[in-house]
């Protein structure tokens, strides 16, 4: 008598998982994608580049549907399974709910870790490729820096950045002010335009007025240690940082005394990100128990699910929220919904399965 194999069970099992959730992933990522086109389409000089706006658009969405999608999948497959009796037969070999879902869990998790390592990595560096002042957490609407050194002090403001094709920081409506160790008033230069590389700051048609309140009109450069990547290390969000750098980057911000919270929570987030898969798929096999092959209620049970779903992402969000304002430990914020939502599932699940 022919028995299946652990193995042979767990493929197949995995692959109608991920079978199921790609369908679901590629539809939603389709509709997004095809939305974010035609909404661009009048933003950019041609359809080629508004190809790529929506492709990064959509990259930005990911991390908020991906949850979902793995939620949405899991249902999908069962159902599937359910409907085609191979769910009966695969009961028939003798393995308990926890048993069947190892293939999904296993499944999911790997989702977590390629989301995680590989797509927030690719999706940042496209992102953060050509930031405006609009992509910044600025302080006052404006962009502020700040450097001291043995010559004195370097305070500037401007009001808005771009990054050029060299990696340079272009700034805006900028004023420098240059003061000694007394903080006494060295030059004070104003222009439409400065330039920020990793050999200083370049001022062209400047108006600079001395410590006599003399007026010139020129050119400066100013010798920093600032660099274009200190500067957006000050101003990224912590969504415009990979997964690889947050640990560094937090390290450098404590060491200057800049709050890491939201960074944290980040930080976190992402690591935590195949439990968080793990905690939909077992969602989502709570809502797949059934004992009916005929008549299966999909529709019912795949819109409360969604909207079970959508109430979790506002708890989950209260959860960041305090994370975020230091109300709660960042990894208790991230890791705590997490484990409600498996415990919650696995005891309904348990429950289902001795009725």
């Amino acid at each position: 008598m022919y028995r299946f194999k652990p193995n042979v069970l767990t493929l197949f099992l995995m692959r109608r998982f991920f079978t199921s959730f790609l369908l679901v992933m590629l539809t939603t990522c389709g509709i997004i994608f095809a939305v974010t086109f035609v909404e661009r389409l009048s933003s950019n000089p041609d359809a080629l580049s508004t190809l790529m706006d929506a492709w990064v658009r959509l990259l930005e969405y990911v991390p908020m549907f991906l949850p979902l999608a793995v939620f949405m999948g899991t249902l999908v497959a069962f159902y599937n399974l359910t409907k085609s009796s191979e769910l009966i037969i695969v009961s028939g070999t003798g393995l308990s709910p926890f048993q069947i879902a190892k293939p999904f869990l296993t499944g999911a998790f790997l989702i977590g870790v390629f989301a995680a390592t590989i797509v927030n990595p690719y999706s940042v560096d496209l992102t953060t490729r050509n930031l405006t002042n609009h992509q910044l957490k600025l302080i006052d609407n404006a962009i502020w820096l700040r450097e001291s050194s043995e010559n004195g002090y370097l305070t500037a403001r401007a009001m808005g950045m771009n990054i050029s094709k060299d990696h340079e920081i272009i700034f805006n409506d900028v004023t420098i002010l240059l003061q000694d160790n007394e903080f006494k008033l060295k030059e004070r230069i104003s222009a439409k335009v400065a330039n920020l590389s990793n050999d200083g700051i370049d001022v062209q048609k400047a108006s600079i007025i001395g410590p006599d309140g003399a007026t010139t009109n020129g050119s400066r450069h100013i010798e920093t240690k600032l660099t274009p990547q200190t500067v957006l290390d000050r101003y990224l969000q912590p969504d415009q940082i990979s997964f690889w750098k947050l640990p560094t980057f937090i390290s450098k911000m404590n060491a200057i005394g800049v709050s890491t919270r939201g960074h944290l929570v980040q930080f976190w987030t992402l690591l935590f990100l195949p439990l968080t898969m793990i905690a939909m798929t077992v969602l989502g096999i709570a809502f797949s128990q059934t004992k009916q092959r005929r008549n299966y209620s999909f529709g019912v049970k795949f819109s409360l699910g969604i909207v079970t779903c959508f109430g979790l992402y506002f708890i989950v969000n209260i959860f960041n929220a305090l994370g975020n304002t230091g109300a709660l430990p960042p990894i208790i914020a991230i890791v705590a919904p997490q484990i409600i939502i498996i415990t919650g599932a696995c005891t309904f699940i348990t429950s289902f399965d001795t009725i």
